[in-house]
C-alpha cells in the first residue's frame, strides 16, 4: 500500500504542469542599465492603490516615484464603498459591522483573513473621507441606490460615486476621477509618475528588495531605488491565460473581458513578488464576473438559456447569474425575457428588486423612481445595436434569438402559468417578482458575464508586507490592491459594490504608515 502512495505521489509530481513565470529570469546586465533614479518610495503601478500610496506619501513627506506601463490613468467603474461616510449618516444609515463581516465570510467561503477584513472595515470611512479631502471640495460624493432590497442576498447601502463639482480642475468622473485626484497631489507634492514605463525585475541586497529595473519607451533600462520602501501595485492577473489556468481556471470561461484598458493586468507584480521569495495565497482565487458582456441590464424577468429554457431563480445577485450564465450550454450569454409592460414592472418592483445591472449605475440613494431615467432608451439602443431583440411573436423572437420555437413557447407559457398561481413551484422567486409574458411587443435582452478582475495574490500582513513561503516578510516590499491577497475567497463579494476601490486607498494608508514606522 505505502509503494502504491508513494508512486501516486511521485507520478502527480511529475505531472505538474511547469509554467514559465516559475522560472526565475536571468538578472539584466549592469552595463544595460542606463541610469539609477531614487526615492524614499518607489511604486510599481498607477492605479487607485498604487496612486494612492504614493499620494499618502506625498502628503507625509517621502519623495515618491510611480512607475506605471500605461501610457495614461488606469481605472474602471465608477463605484467606492465605504462602511460609513457622511453621506451615509445624512441619509440616517448604518451598517453593523459584525453582521456585515460574518456576511462577507460566508460568500466568500471563510477563506478570508479576518484581520484583513476588520482593517477594511475599521477604516473604510477614513478612507474615503481623505480622498474626499485632497480633492478640496471639487468633487460631490453620492451614494449609489441601486442595492439589492430583497431579503436574502443582502448589498448593503454603502457604495458611493463621486462627481465633479462644476467648475472643478478634474475632467474626469467615476474611478478615473479618483485616480486624478491621487495622481494631482503626487505632483503637486514634486514627486514623480513615469508612464509608458515596464517593470520586469525587482532587486534584493541581501534579503531586502531595494529596487526595481524598468524599461521606458526609449527601450533604455533604469533602475528605481527605493530607499524606504518599494510598492507592488500592479492589479491582477485576468489578462494571462496561463496564471488564470494556474490560479482561477473558471476566469477562462468568459468569451468577454471587462478590464480596463484591455490586457494591460497580466500579474507582472505577481511574477516578480514570487522570483523575490512571496508566497502566493491558495487557488482558486476570486473572480469579479460582471453582466456587461453585452448589455448593462438583466431585471429581475424569466431568463433563459440558449436552448430557451429557464434555468434559475432570477432574483439573485449578479455573481451568481454571471456563474450560472456560465454553467449553461454555450453559456457565453443569456437572455431576459419580457414584453411590453416591462418599464412599468421595473418601476412597480423598483423598491424590492434592484440590483446591480437592474438600475442605472448612476442611480442615486432615496431618488425616486423616474419615468425619465433612460432605462428604456438603454433598451432601444441594444434592439437597435442587436443586442435585444424585439418582436411581435414568440415564434419571431425565437426566431431572431436562434433558439428553439417550441422550448421558448413552453418555457414562457409555463411562467404565465406560476405567474397565475401566484407561487414559483420551480425555482422559488418571490411572487411578488412574477410578471405575465403576454402583450406584445416581445422582448429578449441578451446579457452575459464578462471577466473584470481576479482577486488573489501574494499573501501579505495587516501591515501590507508581503510574506515569505514560511510566513516572514520580505524586508523592504509590501503589496497593495489587486496583487495582493487574503481578502477574498470564492466569489468577490458584491453585498458591497465597490469594495475593491475603498480596501485600495485603505491599503495604500497602511502600506504609507509601515513605511513611516519602519523609518523612524
Amino acid at each position: 500500500m505505502m509503494d502504491f502512495i508513494e508512486t501516486a505521489k511521485s507520478n502527480a509530481k511529475e505531472e505538474k504542469k511547469k509554467y514559465s513565470w516559475e522560472t526565475i529570469p536571468a538578472p539584466i546586465p549592469e552595463e544595460e542599465i542606463v541610469e539609477t533614479l531614487e526615492a524614499d518610495v518607489a511604486i510599481v503601478g498607477g492605479g487607485i492603490a498604487g496612486l494612492g500610496t504614493g499620494a499618502r506619501c506625498t502628503e507625509q513627506g517621502l519623495s515618491v516615484i510611480v512607475v506605471e506601463k500605461y501610457k495614461g490613468l488606469v481605472a474602471r467603474g465608477a463605484h467606492i464603498a465605504s462602511l460609513d461616510s457622511r453621506v451615509m449618516r445624512e441619509h440616517g444609515i448604518t451598517i453593523d459591522k459584525e453582521q456585515f463581516a460574518r456576511d462577507w465570510m460566508r460568500i466568500c467561503g471563510s477563506r478570508v483573513n479576518e484581520d484583513l477584513l476588520w482593517l477594511y472595515i475599521n477604516k473604510s470611512e477614513e478612507a474615503f473621507e481623505w480622498l474626499l479631502d485632497l480633492a478640496e471640495g471639487e468633487v460631490i460624493p453620492l451614494l449609489f441606490g441601486g442595492n439589492y432590497k430583497g431579503p436574502d442576498f443582502t448589498e448593503y447601502a454603502g457604495t458611493h460615486f463621486i462627481v465633479r463639482t462644476e467648475n472643478s480642475r478634474y475632467k474626469y468622473n467615476g474611478a478615473m476621477l479618483m485616480c486624478e485626484i491621487l495622481q494631482d497631489k503626487i505632483l503637486a507634492g514634486g514627486n514623480q509618475i513615469v508612464r509608458n514605463t515596464r517593470v520586469e525585475q525587482l532587486e534584493k541586497e541581501g534579503d531586502r528588495v531595494v529596487a526595481f529595473i524598468a524599461k521606458g519607451e526609449d527601450g533604455k533600462y533604469r533602475r528605481y531605488r527605493g530607499n524606504k520602501a518599494v510598492v507592488l501595485a500592479t492589479g491582477d492577473i485576468g489578462g494571462n491565460p496561463e496564471m488564470l489556468e494556474a490560479f482561477s481556471p473558471l476566469g477562462l470561461k468568459p468569451k468577454r473581458n471587462g478590464y480596463y484598458p484591455p490586457g494591460l493586468n497580466t500579474g507582472d507584480g505577481h511574477k516578480m513578488a514570487y522570483w523575490a521569495g512571496a508566497a502566493f495565497e491558495d487557488p482558486a482565487w476570486a473572480l469579479s464576473l460582471h453582466l456587461i458582456a453585452y448589455s448593462l441590464y438583466a431585471f429581475f424577468f424569466l431568463h433563459v438559456n440558449r436552448q430557451g429554457k429557464r434555468f434559475m431563480n432570477e432574483d439573485t445577485w449578479v455573481q451568481a447569474k454571471a456563474i450560472r450564465c456560465l454553467m449553461q450550454p454555450e453559456g457565453d450569454w443569456a437572455y431576459s425575457i419580457f414584453d411590453a409592460k416591462w418599464f412599468d414592472e421595473v418601476g412597480e418592483r423598483v423598491n424590492i428588486a434592484g440590483g446591480q445591472f437592474s438600475e442605472p449605475l448612476g442611480a442615486i440613494y432615496g431618488q425616486e423612481w423616474s419615468k425619465d431615467n433612460g432605462i428604456d432608451q438603454a433598451i432601444e439602443r441594444y434592439v437597435k445595436k442587436g443586442t435585444c431583440f424585439k418582436a411581435d411573436t414568440l415564434e419571431e423572437l425565437a426566431e431572431q434569438m436562434e433558439v428553439p420555437v417550441e422550448n421558448l413557447k413552453a418555457t414562457v407559457a409555463r411562467y404565465n402559468e406560476l405567474y397565475q398561481q401566484g407561487k414559483d413551484l420551480d425555482y422559488g422567486k418571490r411572487p411578488e417578482l412574477l410578471t405575465s409574458i403576454d402583450k406584445p411587443p416581445y422582448y429578449a435582452l441578451k446579457w452575459g458575464p464578462a471577466l473584470l478582475n481576479v482577486h488573489g495574490g501574494v499573501i501579505i500582513d495587516p501591515k501590507m508586507r508581503v510574506m515569505d513561503k514560511n510566513d516572514r516578510p520580505i524586508p523592504g516590499l509590501l503589496a497593495v490592491g489587486n496583487v495582493s491577497g487574503g481578502l477574498y475567497g470564492v466569489d468577490y463579494p458584491l453585498l458591497l459594490n465597490g469594495n475593491s476601490h475603498g480596501r485600495a486607498l485603505v491599503w495604500a494608508r497602511e502600506a504609507t504608515d509601515t513605511i513611516l514606522e519602519e523609518n523612524k
